[in-house]
């Protein structure tokens, strides 16, 4: 007989005893769901963002079940999902607040120059680490869309600006976006927010250099916050930080700024 043919044989045996064994092990180890997990799961919409707080929507499941998690935490599921486990374990579904990402920059191929030609790996994370970005503004977008690459709900697509352009309808807040971007620059917001926000992440502190690296930066010339009625604007790290608990969204701030970093109600 030849080495082939026994080789050959020996591996069918050796593949059948595994498997055998391997399925014997499945079975004496295995642990049995918790049918309340189960449902629970079965009621979830499957991203596995991790927006919950949890790993993926099995965690969830397990901690809802279990009493460590709220109904309401699901932001892609919202409302409905929030009832649906209410009612699997038999109480009253958490408030469900949507929210949406926003994009903390305006700094298109138009308004925020690049450093030169870029010719490595076409993803902003490459660009980031090869070269530390591709503008002059080292804290803008990079353009290159790894955001919309991971959006699982086609909220999110380029503009022919460069910038990542977001479906207010389509964005269910999951910050799976969020967590690709190098630069930090997509921010969970409330989906019906009224008021002011600042719209760039451009934290250098010099004005003459923000002017030249982006047109749409903000200059720190702070009259947004001396402008403010309400008082509810301060400057955190070099960026206007507004406390909605009291801005009225009157537009002040948003007419003051020469570089129109501010605008009402987030929308990119």
């Amino acid at each position: 007989m030849s080495i082939v043919l026994v080789t050959a044989i020996f591996a069918a045996l050796l593949a059948l005893v595994l498997g055998v064994a391997l399925g014997f092990f499945r079975e004496f180890f295995a642990v049995e769901q918790d049918p309340l997990t189960a449902l629970i799961r079965e009621a979830l919409p499957g991203a596995n963002c991790g927006a919950c707080g949890f790993p993926g929507c099995d965690g969830y499941a397990q901690a809802a079940a279990s009493g460590q998690a709220g109904t309401g935490a699901c932001s892609v599921g919202g409302k409905a999902v929030a009832e649906k486990i209410a009612a699997l374990i038999g109480k009253d579904a958490d408030a469900v607040k949507p929210v949406i990402m926003v994009l903390a920059c305006q700094g298109s191929g138009e308004h925020a120059p690049l450093k030169g030609e870029y010719t490595g790996i076409p993803s902003c994370r490459g660009a980031k680490l090869s070269a530390g970005g591709t503008k002059l503004c080292a804290w803008g977008c990079l353009g290159f869309g790894d955001c919309a690459a991971v959006c699982k709900f086609g909220a999110l697509s380029m503009g022919e600006d460069g910038l990542p352009k977001i479906d207010r309808e389509k964005c269910t807040g999951c910050k799976l976006c969020a967590a690709e971007c190098p630069q930090r620059l997509l921010l969970e917001t409330p989906k019906d927010l009224e008021g002011a926000m600042a719209r760039c992440s451009n934290r250098n502190p010099v004005k003459s250099m923000v002017i030249k690296t982006c047109k749409k930066g903000c200059i720190k010339c702070e009259l947004c916050v001396k402008n403010c009625p309400e008082q509810c604007i301060v400057m955190d790290n070099g960026i206007p930080s507004v406390d909605y608990g009291k801005c009225a969204a009157c537009g002040i701030c948003a007419e003051k700024c020469p570089t129109k970093v501010i605008s009402l109600r987030a929308v990119s």
